[in-house]
C-alpha cells in the first residue's frame, strides 16, 4: 500500500446552482426558462441542499473526508444590484461553520458558472464595471465569514464554453445557444444577455478578458481582508495527447484553452484543475476512442490515468501548487465508478511522488445533480438523490472513496 502525505486533503466537490433548488434571481434559471432554451430540461428544486445542507455534510463526514467544496450563489447574496441578502449570508455562514463542527476544511467558491440575472443583463463579463462588481461581493462575503474558510476558489471553469467547441457540438447545438441568448435578451429588455456557461465563439476573447479581470480584481479583494489566505481558480482540463510525432493540434488546443489561464496562476496560490477524460490527436484531428473501450456519459473512453496528466501539466505550465478541485466520472453503472477512482488516485499520487506538489482531490460529486444542459439524465454522485423525497442513498462508490480517504493509502 502507498500512502498519501499527511497533509493531503480528501474531499468531495459540490455547487450551489446544480444542488440547492430555486435559485430564481440566476442568470441560468432565466435561461431555463426562456424560449427556445439549449437546456433540456429546468433545474427545479434541484437536490433541495438550500434545506438539506447539514444531511449533505453529514454525508461527507460520514464518509470520513476531510474537505468540502461548495459554491456560493451570487445571486442569492446579491439578488439585486447593491442590494445584499443578510439571510443568503448568514445561511452560507452556517454552511461554512457547519463544516468545521465536522472536522470539514471549507473550500469556497466565489463564482461556479453562474451570476446574478442583473449581471447578465449588464452584459456579464463584457461589462467593464464588472470585475469591479464582482470584487465588490467577494469583499462582502469576506466581511461575513471570510475568516472562518480554508481556501477560495474566484471561478470556476472560465475556459469551460471554449472547452466543449474543441468536442465539435453539432450545428444545430450552436444554433440554439445563440437562440437562447438572444431569446433571454429580448425577455429581459437588454442588448445583450450574457452568462458564464454559454458563450459565443466571436466573444470568447472578450469574456476571457472580463473574467481575467474579474479573478484579479477578486483576489485582490479576498488578500485584502486576509492575506494569507490561499486563492486561487479552477479550470477544466483535458489529458491531451499526441499519438505519433505531430502535436500541432494538441499544442494549438493547449495554447486556446489552458495556456493563459495557467500562466495567470503563477500569481495565485494554487491552481485548481477540473478532470474527467483524455483525449489523442494525431496530425489530422481527434482520435476516436478504440475499438471495445468503456465510454462514460460524455463519450470519451475511460481512463484512470488522466488525472495525473493533468495534474503533471498544469504544474509544468503555472509553477504553482495543484489542487484537483473536481475529478470523477459520469456513468450510471457505478461498479464502473468504484473502479475507476482507486487507480486515478493512484496515478496522482505518481505524480505526488514525482515532486509535483498537489494540496488535495475533491471528487465531484457528492449527489447525482443537474447537470445543467444535459439536466437529471448525466449521473456523478457518490449518492442517488430520490427526485420526489430528495432522500440521499450512498452508492457502493461512496464506500470505496470513503476506505480510501480515511486509510489515506492506494494500491500500487
Amino acid at each position: 500500500m502507498r500512502r498519501f502525505p499527511d497533509s493531503f486533503l480528501f474531499g468531495v466537490a459540490t455547487s450551489g446552482h446544480q444542488t440547492e433548488g430555486d435559485n430564481t434571481s440566476s442568470d441560468t434559471w432565466f435561461l431555463e426558462n426562456v424560449q427556445p432554451t439549449v437546456f433540456t430540461e429546468r433545474s427545479g428544486r434541484a437536490c433541495n441542499s438550500w434545506e438539506l445542507w447539514r444531511e449533505d455534510l453529514d454525508l461527507v463526514q460520514a464518509m470520513g473526508l476531510g474537505a468540502f467544496r461548495f459554491s456560493l450563489e451570487w445571486a442569492r447574496i446579491e439578488p439585486q444590484e447593491g442590494a445584499f441578502a443578510s439571510e443568503a449570508l448568514e445561511h452560507y455562514a452556517a454552511i461554512v461553520d457547519g463544516c468545521s463542527q465536522r472536522g470539514l476544511a471549507p473550500v469556497v467558491t466565489l463564482n461556479h458558472l453562474t451570476s446574478p440575472h442583473w449581471f447578465a443583463k449588464r452584459g456579464g463579463w463584457l461589462d467593464p464595471a464588472a470585475p469591479g462588481l464582482f470584487a465588490r461581493y467577494c469583499d462582502k462575503v469576506m466581511d461575513h465569514f471570510g475568516d472562518r474558510i480554508t481556501a477560495a476558489v474566484t471561478l470556476n471553469e472560465p475556459n469551460l464554453p471554449q472547452l466543449l467547441s474543441w468536442v465539435d457540438p453539432p450545428a444545430s447545438v450552436r444554433e440554439l445557444e445563440r437562440a437562447t441568448l438572444e431569446a433571454a435578451s429580448v425577455a429581459a429588455g437588454v442588448p445583450r444577455y450574457r452568462v458564464g456557461n454559454i458563450m459565443l465563439p466571436e466573444e470568447f476573447d472578450a469574456m476571457r478578458d472580463g473574467m481575467t479581470a474579474g479573478h484579479l480584481a477578486a483576489r485582490e479583494a479576498l488578500k485584502a481582508r486576509r492575506p494569507e489566505l490561499p486563492v486561487g481558480l479552477s479550470i477544466a482540463i483535458v489529458d491531451d495527447r499526441v499519438a505519433g510525432d505531430d502535436p500541432t493540434l494538441r499544442d494549438r488546443k493547449r495554447a486556446e484553452l489552458y495556456d493563459h489561464w495557467l500562466r495567470l496562476a503563477r500569481e495565485d496560490d494554487f491552481i485548481g484543475i477540473q478532470n474527467y477524460e483524455s483525449a489523442v490527436y494525431d496530425a489530422d484531428g481527434l482520435l476516436p476512442p478504440p475499438p471495445g473501450a468503456t465510454l462514460n456519459q460524455l463519450g470519451s473512453a475511460i481512463d484512470t490515468g488522466s488525472l495525473g496528466g493533468a495534474v503533471r501539466y498544469a504544474h509544468e505550465v503555472s509553477g504553482a501548487p495543484v489542487f484537483v478541485t473536481e475529478h470523477g466520472i459520469g456513468i450510471d453503472d457505478d461498479t464502473l465508478r468504484a473502479g475507476f477512482v482507486e487507480p486515478s488516485l493512484a496515478g496522482l499520487l505518481d505524480a505526488i511522488e514525482e515532486g509535483v506538489p498537489v494540496l488535495g482531490y475533491c471528487h465531484w460529486t457528492l449527489l447525482d445533480n443537474f447537470e445543467w444542459t444535459a439536466g437529471y439524465t448525466f449521473h456523478f454522485g457518490l449518492h442517488t438523490v430520490d427526485r420526489e423525497t430528495f432522500s440521499r442513498t450512498p452508492k457502493p462508490s461512496a464506500g470505496e472513496y470513503a476506505a480510501i480517504a480515511t486509510s489515506r493509502t492506494v494500491k500500487g
